[in-house]
């Protein structure tokens, strides 16, 4: 079900890692090409245009774009009272996590008299995209909705697929989230079309936003691509991915538990093993064989363990299992080893590292406190998740008086000159000339 890649003996660069332990195909560039007329039409568009387009890609016209209030109070009143309690213990967790993540104000007293202030002021409207298809992520309304929050981002909407099954409104259980977290301005409108509505804004309907986050297809990723430098994005989200890096006392039933549950995201989704145990890699095979055929979506489960983007890696040592993973970066690392602790001080490249048995990533996906919108394709390599962070901005505030002007005017003028910009120094000098 799972090929093995044998690493052991050879000392290799990451871009030979890469060939070893690619990801699944990702044709976003071509995805583009597709989503072009999408991007079209709903900037030159309607709402009567999106409902056209959910028509064709989701099979149902919603009656109404803009969900109304009256549907979002229901689908809370109606929400299964087990879920909401699970749901409000999620995001009492996500909040304290992310609180910590704000920013506080710092000034710099660069010279007597001369300062620089750094704020952290949050964008002015996002639009949030929350996925559909195969599953329901409610988990992903309280992982792209609490950090903007908490960052104070005063416009917020939300954009999920209608659904047939519910009269053209996202899934109920998305809305009772956003009720839940307090957000009323919730769209009916999936794929690339979401981030085209997002990003230029439509009369009489929705309002450009500034930031679009959140995860999605591939045509969702390709909107993203095109469209930004209109809006600002966060990542262009690929399939999901999963690496363990496990030695011999790790449990062969944990190990396959975990990677099946990545791989039951998509057929494309990446589950790699990285280990010091033949022992261990066997036990795991036996594992996966016994546990995909009695789990729910087992086609799809063993379509993606089989194919070439999931593979068990042996190593000869930690440390090589530990060179291994930073360069594959995958969006989530598992480490189940006898000193977790130890192997983990050494990672550098993941999306968000689990650390011992008792930490899977399942746990990180709703209720560790921990965001689960995170790099994937190798990204983690130069990028983070989503935190409070994404939604602000950095500004100085530059304040020099007099005296401090004066001191440091010959620099600046030199400089200048040194650039042959001599405006620049003229800039300075002119403000000693007599009026």
């Amino acid at each position: 079900m799972i090929r093995t890649v044998d690493l052991r003996g050879r000392t290799l660069s990451k871009t030979e890692y890469a060939a070893l332990l690619p990801r699944a195909t990702l044709d976003v560039a071509g995805a583009m090409a597709t989503i072009e007329p999408i991007l079209a039409a709903v900037k030159s568009g309607n709402e009567q245009t999106l409902r056209d387009l959910a028509q064709k890609f989701d099979g149902v016209s919603p009656k109404e774009i803009r969900v109304p209030q009256a549907a979002l109070d229901r689908a809370l009143a109606e929400l299964d009272p087990a879920v909401r309690a699970a749901l409000e213990l999620s995001i009492e967790r996500i909040r304290k996590v992310h609180r910590d993540q704000v920013r506080s104000e710092k000034r710099t007293e660069v010279v007597p008299g001369g300062t620089v202030t750094e704020k952290w002021i949050p964008v002015d409207r996002v639009g949030l995209y929350v996925p559909g298809g195969r599953a329901v992520y409610p988990s992903s309304v309280m992982m792209n909705v609490i950090p903007a929050q908490i960052a104070k981002v005063e416009s917020i909407a939300v954009a999920s697929p209608p659904q047939s099954e519910f009269g053209g409104l996202p899934h109920p259980t998305i809305l009772a989230t956003c009720a839940l977290l307090g957000i009323s301005e919730v769209y009916a409108v999936g794929g690339a079309q979401a981030i085209a509505l997002f990003a230029y804004g439509m009369a009489g309907l929705c309002e450009k936003c500034d930031l679009v986050t959140g995860p999605g297809n591939i045509y969702v990723a390709a909107a993203k691509r095109a469209l930004r430098g209109i809006i600002a994005i966060d990542s262009e989200a690929g399939p999901t991915e999963i690496a363990i890096i496990a030695d011999e006392s790790a449990l062969a039933v944990d190990v396959a538990a975990d990677l099946i549950s990545q791989a039951e995201h998509d057929v494309i989704a990446a589950a790699v093993l990285i280990t010091t145990s033949t022992t261990l890699a066997d036990q795991v095979k036996v594992q996966l064989e016994k546990r995909v055929s009695a789990t729910k979506h087992g086609d799809r489960i063993r379509t993606a363990l089989s194919g070439i983007q999931s593979a068990i890696a042996l190593v000869d040592n930690l440390e090589e299992a530990v060179a291994v993973a930073n360069a594959y970066a995958a969006e989530h690392l598992e480490i189940q080893t006898v000193q977790p602790q130890s192997v983990a001080a050494g990672i550098r490249n993941a999306g968000a590292v689990f650390i011992g048995r008792y930490t899977p990533v399942s746990l990180g996906d709703y209720a560790a406190g921990s965001n689960h919108v995170l790099p994937t394709g190798g990204c983690a390599c130069h990028s983070s998740g989503l935190s409070v962070q994404t939604f602000l901005r950095g500004l100085h505030f530059v304040e020099y008086n007099e005296s401090a002007f004066k001191e440091i005017t010959p620099t600046v003028i030199t400089l200048a000159n040194a650039e042959d910009l001599p405006a620049h120094g003229e800039a300075m000098s002119a403000r000693s000339e007599q009026p």
